[in-house]
């Protein structure tokens, strides 16, 4: 009897589960609520669970259950507005989905969870200001210049008042009271699917026939520069202008001088190809201030790394707030899926099957790209605690004597024992890339002194060189020349491509802005040191040189 009591009661226990549980996905489901309060043409919409699948790409969302005008064959449904029509896009959510783009748990049908803000969820929904880093699942932008040279060509842009006949991310192409402008191609996504590159001179030509109108009224002659600047706006314009802004911060900050991304860059931190798809879970978000999210530990990190990661070798940038929200937004962008080739965008397909880089060409763009992060913005240095200077390299002291040959192969070969990398290599500068650095560092200073004397034309007394260096220099450069509060000098590359007029003038001028002071100054802090002694000093320097076989 005891048992039979005992089954009767469980038993009821079990079917008063089953009715709470049947009472709650049937009448407390927040998505029910929603979809009871939509309206179409006809009336009231059905209240049913929706999901949009694409066997293709993987997708199988419910998204729409809340969304519900962005499901296919649902636009114009009004109500709440959870349940309006996405804003326009290239791409259709009725086929793609949400979370290919968005991030989040496609299968879930409650907010926290479809929103990914839930715990053990690895791929939490990107935060809405900053919805487009999700373009970078798919999409590569390519030949993205600094955010300096970005943000001048949309001031052109502007300043030529382009908009009066072209419309770009909804903005412009309005016919004026005054004629002045009119409804001209959409630019939006020039950069994307191209444009007629002889449209200057062909708009030239209609303004000089044309008696009245736009074409005389809104339009004018235009520099060399300018055009210049039109090129570099119509070039990056491909339909999700926030994130190539943010992609030009990161090509401004030298970030990959130490990471890769897409196989590019240098090895000194973690790649970062896939950053954007770190699972929260596996970083300690709590530890930065403000809402425990990966977007908001990525922002902390670029203020300080040091306070998120121990012994973190990436210096403090010191970079304003809105770069670093650049740089967040550009961080989340970096993700990848592997979709079929009839999804693959051209962009994509470009970077990975043709070697197309996704950075400009020119000198600035390459310098703030892959030297910015060591060297400064500016290239005028960095200091960071306990870590080794990085040194000016458009001190004009420098330039003034620093051949170009030493330049080059610095850059190509790099600096042995130091965190300078040598960049002609895969996943590194092409030969012209270099060229175009050596141009753009020349282009920060006078021109370099004419230097008539041949390369190595010091006879000095290495005996006596080696007394002096040890009094003089080792105390900056270490004993053995290994480096310290100075660079290192017991390096191949430095030897063998320095001449001896860059030493000289080094050692007795000094560097204006760095330590290095002028030995053959007088001074009554440091000893002064004679043409004859200095030479002296060069011989010695050259003993380290190894001997080529």
């Amino acid at each position: 009897m005891k048992n039979k009591l005992l089954l009767l009661g469980s038993s009821i226990g079990v079917l008063l589960l089953l009715i709470a549980a049947a009472y709650q996905e049937n009448f407390r489901r927040e998505w029910r609520h929603i979809q009871a309060a939509g309206r179409n043409d006809e009336g009231s919409i059905s209240v049913q669970l929706r999901q949009v699948v694409n066997p293709s790409l993987g997708a199988a969302d419910r998204c729409v259950s809340c969304h519900v005008s962005m499901g296919p064959g649902e636009q114009g449904v009004t109500g709440a507005k959870v349940l309006m029509e996405h804003k326009k896009v290239v791409h259709d959510p009725a086929e793609y989905g949400c979370t290919i783009c968005h991030g989040g748990q496609g299968a879930a049908t409650e907010k926290d969870d479809a929103h990914g803000h839930v715990e053990f969820w690895p791929l939490p929904m990107i935060p809405a200001s900053m919805s487009y880093a999700g373009c970078g699942t798919c999409h590569t932008p390519l030949g993205i210049p600094t955010l300096g040279a970005l943000r001048k060509a949309r001031a052109v842009f502007e300043r030529l008042d382009c908009l009066a006949c072209h419309r770009v991310d909804g903005r412009g192409g309005t016919i004026r009271p005054d004629g002045g402008g009119m409804e001209a191609l959409d630019l939006s996504r020039a950069g994307y699917s191209s444009y007629d590159a002889d449209w200057y001179a062909k708009h030239a030509k209609k303004s000089a026939e044309a008696t009245k109108g736009p074409w005389k009224a809104s339009f004018t002659a235009i520099g060399e520069d300018d055009q210049a600047s039109l090129r570099v706006y119509l070039a990056t314009r491909v339909g999700a202008s926030q994130l190539v802004e943010a992609k030009a911060a990161f090509n401004s900050t030298g970030c990959l001088g130490c990471h890769k991304v897409s196989g590019v860059g240098g090895d000194e931190g973690p790649d970062l190809t896939r950053e954007g798809e770190k699972d929260p879970g596996q970083v300690n978000v709590h530890a930065a201030p403000g809402e425990p999210s990966l977007a908001n530990w990525m922002g902390e990190h670029f203020r300080s790394p040091g306070s998120l990661v121990a012994g973190s070798q990436m210096p403090p940038l010191g970079l304003s707030e809105p770069d670093i929200k650049l740089l967040t937004y550009y961080t989340l962008s970096l993700r990848r899926r592997d979709v079929p080739g009839n999804y693959t965008p051209r962009d994509r397909m470009r970077a990975t099957r043709f070697g197309e880089r996704e950075f400009a060409s020119d000198g600035p763009t390459l310098f703030g790209t892959f030297c910015a992060g060591c060297h400064g913005l500016e290239g005028r240095g960095r200091k960071a605690p306990g870590m080794a200077a990085f040194p000016s390299i458009t001190n004009q002291d420098f330039l003034r004597v620093a051949p170009d040959q030493l330049l080059r192969e610095t850059i190509r070969k790099g600096r042995p024992g130091r965190r300078m990398a040598a960049w002609e290599r895969d996943g590194g500068l092409k030969p012209a890339d270099v060229d175009k650095l050596v141009v753009y560092l020349r282009s920060t200073a006078e021109p370099p002194a004419v230097d008539n004397k041949t390369a190595h034309w010091v006879q000095g007394d290495s005996a006596k060189g080696k007394h002096l260096f040890a009094a003089a220099c080792s105390g900056c450069h270490g004993a053995e020349g290994q480096g310290g509060e100075g660079p290192s000098l017991h390096n191949q590359v430095l030897l063998a491509n320095a001449t001896d007029t860059y030493f000289v003038e080094t050692i007795s001028r000094g560097r204006r802005g760095t330590a290095m002071v002028g030995f053959f100054d007088p001074s009554p802090v440091h000893r002064t040191l004679t043409a004859g002694e200095i030479e002296s000093i060069v011989t010695f320097l050259h003993t380290w040189e190894e001997k080529k076989k």
